[in-house]
């Protein structure tokens, strides 16, 4: 069973992804900020981390810097997804940023192809 790691500092978002993909067949963890998700990846590595970008603690562009330089996390696939009108610089060789609204659909696509590329 494939591994999502979902972090959000809202409650209701975490817990509506939580369901989508646990119905779609995946592990899925969570963590409301990104100190906490970077914790948990190191635990356990997961096969593709969703992340909001604004959080207290450790937002998600500091999340995946530090994911980037990781040895161990480096490769696992990041989905950023914000409001923001501009899409940040992540330096992560396999980031992909959203803009909320995103839709489950779309959101179950691509989690599916970055899965599979594993």
């Amino acid at each position: 069973m494939k591994k999502i790691l979902v972090v959000d500092d809202e409650f209701d978002i975490l817990t509506t992804w939580r369901l989508v993909l646990e119905m779609e067949g995946y592990e899925v963890t969570t963590a409301s900020n990104g100190r906490i998700a970077l914790d948990a990846a190191k635990l356990s590595a997961p096969d593709v981390i969703i992340t909001d970008w604004m959080m207290p603690h450790m937002d998600g562009v500091e999340l995946i810097r530090s994911l980037a330089a990781s040895d161990t996390l480096n490769k696992v696939p990041v989905i950023l997804m914000s409001a923001a009108a501009n899409a940040p610089e992540l330096d992560h060789p396999d980031a992909r940023f959203r803009r909320k609204p995103l839709s489950i659909d779309d959101l179950l696509a691509l989690v599916a192809d970055l899965v599979n590329r594993r």
